[in-house]
Parts: structure tokens; sequence; C-alpha cells
């Protein structure tokens, strides 16, 4: 570990020599100062992480030195020699933000302890902001990928949201985003230095939820052998994000609304509700409304998430975006798999551009990641691509109709296009869903109007 600099302030000539002396002598660069108004004069042309400095001195003293380094360095140490009769006066210094005090007569081995723990302080400092610069640059606004006008739209939205504490709601099909806008919106709040803890509420078994969320208390039911916190007290203080909301049992959704109403939680067995302090943010690609009409979902539960809901748009309709997509995770999977030197010819973007992508954002991922690895030459090539990417039409390419004079049916053109599309999704009515850009919810009473059936 680097030994920092140190500033030296006391007025006390002989004893500001021999403490230089011998802290040079332990390897430390040390620049003396006789007094305050010299030391200010220091800091102002150098960088001193640590200052040791007298407390009592004519004009300014140790303390007011002390005042003006936190106003004006407030990373610098500063570290109080007190006098035995002082002691008071160096309690005080350590509330008004020293790093500590040590007495006269000093202690060499005392001290060089301190200066240690003091360098030791510095460099946690240093770890924390090496952190915090890495989490700002990985869960920034700016380093979710696209630039279409209803990405930028969401992510302003989502910028001013993460200023304030409001409950946040944010929607979108599976593989969107969802969780890395709310990540960001976390680690661009006042609350980023505390946990963001992910509650994914459709991958916990149903019976293992509630102590899962609220925790439980030893003996509050068959198998429950000690105490046990739950995820939302341990963000406390921080963000909750509860992922895929609309899976939740409608049993708990009484209990997670008095958690957003109250902020308060009920571990199972325990007496009393407990007190936690933390932010919410919900996520889920259900549409909740409709869930609310069918009874599914709580409206009183869904009005207390969505106080901002943020809707994340499918990567249909982000064409513009998918170039700098598919560059970014092909620069990303050349470097993770070692293939540094495979190239994407410009021209087959196209593909990428006309396909649906019905699995959005990770659907495209997984593929680039897949040529990375396939591909046996040292260029992509349009037989390099799955054949749905080379053979895909556009979205208005697949509307596209010859106008009969005679006049066309309207009803069978829309049978005919729910048809093909759920045969191109092997009947999986979700994604059929996403492609025609209707809810689940519509088509399902479209395949019973028009009496679309699966053939065995």
């Amino acid at each position: 570990m680097t030994k920092p600099r140190i500033l030296l302030v006391d007025d006390d000539e002989s004893l500001r020599r021999v403490m230089q002396i011998q802290l040079e002598e332990a390897g430390y660069s040390v620049h003396p100062a006789q007094d305050a108004e010299a030391a200010l004069s220091a800091l102002d042309s150098h960088e001193f992480p640590l200052v040791i400095t007298d407390l009592i001195m004519p004009g300014l003293s140790g303390l007011e030195l002390l005042r003006r380094i936190r106003e004006e360095n407030p990373d610098t140490l500063v570290i109080i020699i007190s006098a035995f009769g002082t002691i008071q006066s160096a309690v005080e210094a350590m509330r008004a933000g020293a790093f500590d005090y040590i007495t006269k007569p000093i202690d060499y081995e005392e001290l060089v302890l301190l200066l240690k723990r003091a360098a030791e302080h510095r460099s946690l400092i240093e770890e924390v902001r090496s952190l915090r610069a890495s989490l700002d640059q990985k869960y920034g606004f700016e380093n979710i990928i696209g630039h279409s006008k209803s990405l930028l739209y969401v992510l302003d939205l989502a910028a001013r949201a993460a200023r304030v504490d409001s409950t946040v709601l944010i929607q979108g099909e599976t593989g969107t985003g969802k969780e890395l806008l709310a990540r960001a919106i976390h680690f661009n709040s006042e609350r980023r230095e505390r946990p963001f803890v992910t509650i994914n509420c459709g991958a916990i078994p149903r019976d293992l939820l509630e102590s899962e969320l609220f925790g439980h208390v030893k003996g509050s039911f068959t198998g429950a052998l000690g105490h046990k916190t739950g995820k939302v007290e341990t963000a406390n203080g921080g963000t909750v994000f509860l992922d895929e909301v609309g899976e939740m049992p409608l049993e708990l959704q009484v209990k997670l609304l008095r958690l957003v109403q109250e902020r308060e939680v009920e571990k199972v067995g325990a007496p009393a509700p407990l007190k936690v302090d933390v932010r919410i943010v919900a996520a889920t690609h259900r549409n909740l409304l409709a869930m609310i009409e069918d009874g599914g979902f709580r409206e009183d539960l869904y009005y207390r998430l969505s106080v901002i809901p943020l809707e994340l748009p499918p990567l249909r309709q982000r064409h513009d975006d998918i170039p700098e997509l598919v560059s970014h995770f092909f620069v990303k999977a050349k470097s993770r798999l070692g293939r540094p030197g495979l190239r994407l010819p410009a021209e087959l973007l196209s593909h990428f551009q006309r396909y649906s992508w019905p699995g959005n954002i990770r659907e495209l991922e997984n593929i680039v990641e897949r040529l990375v690895v396939l591909t046996p030459g040292e260029q992509i090539t349009p037989a390099d691509l799955p054949e749905y990417l080379r053979r895909e039409k556009s979205a208005g390419e697949a509307t596209s109709l010859e106008l009969n004079p005679d006049g066309i049916s309207l009803e069978a053109v829309e049978k005919d296009l729910i048809q093909r599309a759920m045969e191109k999704f092997n009947w999986n009515q979700s994604q059929a869903a996403r492609y025609l850009d209707i809810s689940r919810k519509t088509l399902i009473y479209r395949l019973e109007k028009h009496r679309i059936r699966r053939e065995v």
C-alpha cells in the first residue's frame, strides 16, 4: 500500500522537526508548516491525503484549520495533536470531522499505527469511489443502448423518476430490459449506496414466496427452525425490485399493498409489523389492467404501484436501434469468446432489421453470440445466419396484399394472418400476440371468433 503524503502543522519547531524525521524514516513524504495559514497555502498548491495538525496554535487554531479543510478538501484525512488538558477540544474536533487524535507526549509506535489505519481508510475510500464509478458506467441511463425516439422518451421519464422516491411500474415484453432500467433508476438515485434487491415473483414457489419476501420467525410453520430475514428487510434503505409482479398470488397482493402503502412488512408468525425504508420498483410483461378485469390482480395495488408508469417499447418498434445493438453485442461477444478478428459486414444488418424479434433484446444478444461461436470463417456470411433471419420479411412486406378488383373479405384476411402467425410460432399464443402487436387476450378472442384450432 502506497504511503500517503503528509502535511505536518505545528508551531513548535523542535517537535515539528523530530516528527518529520521520524515519519520520513518510516517511509512517509512530509511537508512541514509552522501554522494554519502556511498549511492552507500549501494545500492550495499541492494535494495532501493526510494532515497532522496541533490543536492549539497562534492565529487560526487546529480546529479552525480542520473546518477549512473539510470545506475545501473533504477527502483529506486530518489527525489532531492534543495536549492532555485539551482532550475535550479533541473530542470536539472528532465531531467536526477529524479522522482521529493523538495526545502529547507523542508515542511514536502509536503514531505509526494511527497512520497505518488512516492509509487503510484512505485506500477504502478510493476503492469505494472506483466501485461507484464502475457501477455508474454499467448502470447509467446513457449505457442503455439505442437512440430511437420511443426509447429516449422512456429514458427521460426514468431519469426524472430517479430523482424522487416515488414507486415505479415498468411494463414491457420479456427481454426488453426492464431490470436494466430498474437498476439504472436505483444507481442514479439518492439510494445508490444502499442495496438493490431483486425479487422474481414468478420464480419463487408460491408456498415460499411470503417467507422470502417478508421473512419468518422461528417455529412459525413446519420447517421454520430459525429466524429468517426477508428480502424486503435486507433492502432497508435501498430499493426493492419486484420483477414479474403480475405473477404474485392474490393472497400475497394484500401484504404487498401494505408494504407499498405503509412501508411495513409482516413476518410470518411475528406479533407485530416491522417498519422498513425502501423504494419500490415493480416490473411485469403482463397486461395488469386486463388481469384486473379477469380478477387476477388487485386494482388498488395496481394504482399504488403505477405512480410513475414506464413502458419499454419492444424491439420491433425500435428498428433504428438494431444496428447499434448488434454492434454492441458483437464486440462484447468477440472479446469474451476470444474471436477478435471476426467480422460482421454492414450489409448483413438489413437481415437483422427485417426480423420482428419476438424475444426482443435478449433474443438478439443470444443470436449474435451464437454467430460468434459457430461461424467457421473470419467473416460472417448470409449462409451463417439462421434461416428465419435470411427469409424474414419486414412488417410492411408481410402485410402487403394484392387487392382483387372484385373485393376481398377482411374477416378472411384476419383469419389467415392469425392462422399463419400461430403456425409460425408453433401455436405459442404469447409470441404470436406480440408478433401481431395485439394483447394475448385479444388474440384468444379472435381465435375463438374465427374458430381457429390446432390440427392434431
